[in-house]
């Protein structure tokens, strides 16, 4: 574990256990989204177990973990085995820490990363990732749920999906689920008008003379205490909160298991917010960031 992640990891068993339900809850939504589910998309579900295997004496872990065990230990998921994992875990899965709207995002994050699992895209995934987006649509709004929707409606405009749609549908969904490789968010879109636009800066100009710095997630090379220096040696100040005044908002490329979704959290939901409402703010990825910063010493 990173160790800025040490000190608050304990507090947030709650929020944690939740997310993890709700992810779960998504992944089997997803992998089935089509009525089919194929090996990679079991061993997609199978990696969920993986992650949580250690908790499985642990409450609610322990009525939980043998169904989806027994479930997987065969290498197919039958509708009557998905249907009881989904049961359980609406019975488990609580608001208690989460408002109804966060757990309904962790859910999504899910479905996209299930629906993406083997690879490839299909239509009928895409037709039943549509139907859950409008059964869903108190999420409107909400990122990504407005990008989600908007590059599913785009694609499905003329019944197919081209290898150039293909290829973005997975690069875009593969961004939104913790059980990939990459850990923070790397290129993702947010919407802007008709288009979807990227919400990381490309190549961007980082000037550090006056400017706000926040920082979220975790450096893949510095304490956060090292990174404030640095900013501050070059000219730059480092604030707790995002605010509008914020010129930059760098991301940490371990992110962190606290997050309230798969590969964000609540600062980088709001750097969306304030960017859409048209604040002067860059979000930034830390490979960026250090480069800037390697430009200037």
């Amino acid at each position: 574990m990173h160790a800025d992640h040490v000190n608050h990891f304990k507090f947030t068993t709650r929020a944690r256990l939740d997310k993890s339900i709700n992810s779960l809850v998504g992944i089997v939504e997803g992998v089935a989204i089509d009525g089919a589910i194929n090996h990679s998309e079991v061993s997609f579900l199978r990696m969920w177990f993986d992650e949580h295997v250690e908790l499985q004496n642990c409450h609610p872990y322990t009525e939980l973990v043998p169904v989806v065990s027994s479930a997987i230990s065969d290498g197919v998921l039958t509708h009557e085995e998905r249907e009881d994992i989904l049961w359980l875990c609406e019975r488990m899965a609580s608001t208690e820490y989460y408002d109804q709207v966060t757990a309904d995002l962790q859910r999504l994050h899910a479905v996209v990363g299930g629906i993406a699992s083997d690879g490839i895209v299909t239509e009928a995934e895409l037709r039943g990732l549509s139907a859950w987006l409008d059964d869903h649509e108190h999420l409107k709004s909400c990122w990504p749920y407005d990008e989600v929707a908007s590059l599913v409606t785009a694609v499905l405009a003329d019944g197919k999906i081209s290898p150039q749609e293909q290829s973005m549908l997975r690069d875009f969904f593969s961004e939104f689920t913790s059980l990939l490789d990459d850990k923070t968010i790397t290129s993702p879109s947010v919407k802007q008008g008709e288009s979807l636009v990227g919400l990381c800066a490309v190549c961007p100009e980082i000037e550090f003379s006056g400017a706000k710095f926040c920082f979220t997630g975790a450096s893949s090379k510095h304490k956060r205490s090292d990174l404030s220096a640095l900013v501050q040696k070059l000219g730059g100040e480092v604030v707790g909160s995002l605010t509008s005044t914020v010129n930059y908002l760098v991301i940490g490329a371990d992110g962190n298991p606290c997050w309230a979704y798969a590969c964000y959290g609540r600062k980088v939901e709001k750097a969306v917010e304030l960017r859409k409402a048209g604040a002067r703010l860059l979000l930034v990825h830390e490979n960026d960031f250090h480069d800037a910063v390697a430009d200037r010493v």
